[in-house]
C-alpha cells in the first residue's frame, strides 16, 4: 500500500481541537480536505503529520504553536479612530472586520477592544499562540 509522500495530492478528513478539547473546526460533516502538498496551503505540523500516512490510517497530532500559527504578533495590533469606521456599525469585541489593500487584496483583523473613541484590531490569525490537536484519517492519494 502507498504511502504519502510530499507534493502528492491528497483527500484527509480532520478535527482540530485546542488542547482544552474544544473543537474549532472539522471536515467530518463534509467533503474532506483535498490538498496538493508542498504548496504552503497548510500549517506545517499538519502537512508534516500527512506524510507516510496510508490510505484509511487514522491519527491523532499534537502541533505545537511554531508548527502552527506561530505566536501572538503584538506588531499586528491596530488602533483605529471610531470616526474611520462606517456609521452604522457599532463595533464589539471579536467582530471581524477586512480592510482592502492598494493591490485589491484582504487583510483580515478582530477587534481586540473598543474604547470611547478607538478601537484596537488583532490582525493575527485566531488561533495564533495555541498548540493544536488534529484527528487525521487519510481517505484517498490522488
Amino acid at each position: 500500500m502507498s504511502q504519502v509522500k510530499e507534493n502528492d495530492t491528497v483527500k484527509v478528513h480532520y478535527t482540530g481541537k485546542l488542547i482544552n478539547g474544544q473543537i474549532f473546526d472539522s471536515s467530518l460533516e463534509r467533503e474532506p480536505l483535498e490538498v496538493n502538498l508542498g504548496q504552503g496551503m497548510l500549517i506545517p505540523g499538519f502537512e508534516k503529520a500527512i506524510i507516510d500516512m496510508k490510505v484509511n490510517e487514522k491519527k491523532t497530532v499534537n502541533i505545537v504553536k511554531e508548527e502552527a500559527y506561530g505566536d501572538v504578533k503584538e506588531e499586528l495590533f491596530h488602533e483605529v479612530k471610531k470616526e474611520q469606521l462606517p456609521q452604522d456599525m457599532t463595533p464589539e469585541v471579536g467582530m471581524g472586520l477586512a480592510s482592502e489593500n492598494p493591490d485589491g487584496t484582504e487583510n483580515q483583523f478582530r477587534i481586540a477592544a473598543v474604547n470611547e473613541d478607538h478601537i484596537i484590531v488583532d490582525g493575527n490569525h485566531p488561533l495564533a499562540g495555541q498548540d493544536l490537536t488534529f484527528d487525521l484519517e487519510l481517505i484517498e492519494i490522488i
